[in-house]
């Protein structure tokens, strides 16, 4: 198969490796939410969803994948590690209701006469012995070598001893080639692979990448570059020390560099990253490639100049790709030309005075270290420009909050939507929660409307970081399929929090 025309088959791990990341824990119903988004959605060949005989939860969350995957006919890409260990891995999996065991073997020499305390030949009729039962079960196999970077490196003659002896059992359907400790580079990646495919040309292997030398993407390419026709990758690069090959990184790396063939759904890469990430606890960098906040947004007004004059810095990352937008960050680093992209977006037309006259702000706010959103940029032109801001379908006239010990919190607010004044009271579990339960009300009863769902709540203190300083709050709201972020900045954080929902709310009523 030429260049340009090889089809990989993408295995995802977030479930088994992904959640061997320290901190990180899944409950049963959150593995088949991210289990039917990979499959479903993202489209991912197959995925690995535990460790056999972990515990009862993670045997209860496997129950759970199986009978979706089994429901929509997708339970052969279920796969689920298991070990030699006299068929019990093999009987929890088909009890669990799974069809496949990626069976973890030694693939170094050390694993197996130090760990296991066996020779070479009694490893391999051990595994043979598995492998039998697997099939005589209805189970198929692939089997990973651990560690076979190492015996790549230091006992290329026992991998290849257990490759002679394995290669052509019928029951095993690929091989998985872990660089266990994350030890390879690139050229060694494409050396030893290409050594493997030599010798045994009708084999499937995978590759399974760590990154422990910030090389797990780069070695991934290198091992399709030599043949390999899988790769195992996590979302956001989740995984035991510093993580397994990225999902989004690996697809795009693999598309647009090697113009190789998958059958991921780019456009719910951003999506997954989020479910992972609120799952998981580990919150992805802003400028994590592909699904970071801020790896869409323009800062130095140049870029944004070139960006008007035929895109000249956009790269084939081109945001909407991924279901994403471009954004021209607004800060003193911002220049001219941000400004102006800001305010066509917003269909706003200034003159060159007044538009200098707004930069000029927005410099100085960026020089307080305070962040500066298209959604605050009408305001500060009204304020430059000394008139009055952009008239508010949605106004909050007034609200009073109150806790008291042993009591939930209570909300009381008063809005005018549309010219017209509506009334609420609610409880919560907390001040703010109480507030939005009590607008959720004025939507529900009074407007027979659905109120957008909050997706994510983040509180930071933009000025260097000070206890005194102003509070911001960003909040992510989903309604149907879009997206509205929004900022409010107080010194009080529900004030604060409040500020972002009237924003968001002026923004769907536009």
């Amino acid at each position: 198969m030429g260049a340009g025309k090889q089809v990989i088959e993408i295995m995802d791990s977030t479930l088994r490796d992904g959640e061997q990341t320290s901190g990180v824990s899944f409950l049963p119903h959150e593995k088949l939410m991210i289990a039917r988004m990979l499959l479903r959605d993202v489209n991912v060949d197959r995925i690995e969803v535990a460790s056999a005989r972990v515990s009862d939860g993670e045997k209860d969350a496997v129950k759970k994948i199986c009978r979706y995957a089994a429901s929509v006919d997708m339970l052969n890409r279920v796969e689920v590690l298991g070990f030699v260990d006299n068929h019990k891995s093999i009987d929890w999996i088909r009890e669990c209701g799974g069809r496949v065991i990626n069976l973890l073997a030694k693939g170094s020499l050390k694993h197996c006469t130090q760990q296991l305390k066996k020779t070479p030949q009694s490893h391999i009729a051990d595994i043979k012995e598995e492998v039998a039962y697997a099939e005589q079960e209805g189970v198929s196999v692939n089997l990973y070598l651990e560690d076979w970077s190492s015996g790549m490196k230091d006992s290329p003659e026992y991998v290849y001893q257990l490759m002679d002896a394995l290669h052509s059992v019928s029951g095993i359907r690929r091989f998985l080639l872990p660089d266990t400790l994350g030890i390879l580079n690139p050229l060694q990646c494409l050396e030893f692979l290409r050594k493997m495919i030599r010798r045994y040309p009708n084999t499937h292997f995978d590759f399974h990448a760590h990154n422990d030398y910030d090389l797990a993407v780069s070695n991934s390419l290198a091992a399709v570059l030599s043949g390999a026709k899988g790769i195992h990758v996590t979302v956001n690069g989740l995984g035991e020390r510093s993580g397994n090959a990225p999902l989004a990184s690996v697809q795009v790396i693999l598309k647009d560099q090697f113009h190789a063939i998958t059958h991921i759904n780019e456009g719910m890469l951003n999506d997954v990253s989020r479910l992972v990430e609120g799952y998981s606890g580990v919150v992805i960098a802003p400028n994590t490639p592909v699904v970071g906040d801020y790896v869409f947004t323009q800062v130095a007004g140049v870029h944004a100049d070139g960006d008007s004059k035929d895109h000249l810095y956009c790269n084939g990352l081109v945001p909407e790709r991924f279901g994403r937008k471009r954004e021209y960050a607004l800060g003193k680093n911002s220049g001219k030309a941000n400004i102006i992209q800001n305010l066509k977006d917003l269909g706003l037309e200034l003159t060159l005075e007044q538009t200098k006259a707004v930069t000029n702000r927005i410099t100085q706010l960026g020089d307080r270290k305070e962040l500066v959103t298209q959604d605050d940029l009408p305001y500060i032109v009204s304020d430059v420009l000394k008139h009055n801001a952009p008239e508010d379908k949605v106004k909050l006239l007034s609200y009073m909050v109150s806790t008291s010990y042993g009591l939930r919190p209570i909300a009381s607010l008063k809005v005018e939507i549309n010219g017209k004044e509506y009334e609420a009271d609610s409880t919560g579990d907390g001040q703010y929660d109480a507030f939005v339960s009590a607008l959720r009300k004025i939507y529900k009863e009074c407007l027979n409307r659905t109120f957008p769902v909050l997706d994510n709540y983040q509180v930071t203190i933009p000025p260097g970081g000070r206890t005194d300083a102003l509070v911001q709050t960003v909040i992510t709201w989903r309604q149907d399929k879009k997206v509205f972020r929004t900022r409010g900045l107080d010194a009080d954080q529900t004030e604060a929090a409040i500020k972002a929902t009237f924003k968001m709310l002026n923004l769907i009523e536009e």
